[in-house]
């Protein structure tokens, strides 16, 4: 890679985390939630995370992937769900049913991990489909993994019922029945 490319990619991966934590810390300021807002994804600026996201950064997907793809592993995904607690993955352990030699299954999130995980699929998809952007991109992205993901019954439920509720009745809707019904706040 040259310093020219080198360059393009640090300022294009460095303006795609600031703008996605911009976003999430915006929807989560939305809901009241402003310390998780402010501390959302602070460790993609680690080196073992940016430093890939630099390498891999293509602009329309996440780098992640990219070095998934070319080393077999994403060294960067591995430190990053495991210090962030929104993303169903920390959530994975042993099971303590006896059902064969290795068993693991999703734990349950508390519902303000389940609400930031929301958020930032909201953001990621506005991030990555810019002006293309619809209230179902969210919705359609989680249903391409659905059959995949290793999640709590009950996270799953609650994951996939906000977002159905955001492809069908809007944000303003959604945001208002998550203040009202799952954090219990009045405004």
């Amino acid at each position: 890679m040259t310093f020219i490319q080198f360059w393009k990619n640090f300022c294009g991966h460095l303006h795609t985390v600031n703008a996605h934590r911009r976003l999430v810390r915006k929807e989560m300021f939305k809901l009241g939630m402003h310390y998780q807002g402010l501390t959302h994804d602070l460790s993609k600026y680690s080196p073992v995370e940016f430093i890939p996201g630099v390498i891999y950064f293509q602009g329309n997907r996440s780098p992640n992937n990219a070095q998934r793809e070319k080393e077999g592993v994403s060294s960067a995904w591995l430190h990053h769900k495991g210090r962030n607690r929104h993303h169903y993955e920390y959530w994975i352990d042993y099971s303590t049913k006896k059902t064969g030699d290795i068993n693991l299954e999703g734990m349950p999130m508390p519902k303000k991990y389940i609400i930031e995980m929301f958020c930032d699929r909201i953001a990621a998809s506005k991030i990555y489909n810019k002006d293309k952007y619809t209230d179902s991109d969210a919705l359609n992205y989680y249903l391409q993994g659905r059959g995949h993901y290793l999640m709590h019954p009950d996270t799953e439920a609650l994951l996939y019922r906000l977002l159905k509720m955001l492809s069908e009745k809007g944000e303003d809707y959604t945001y208002a029945y998550i203040r009202r019904k799952i954090l219990h706040r009045k405004k």
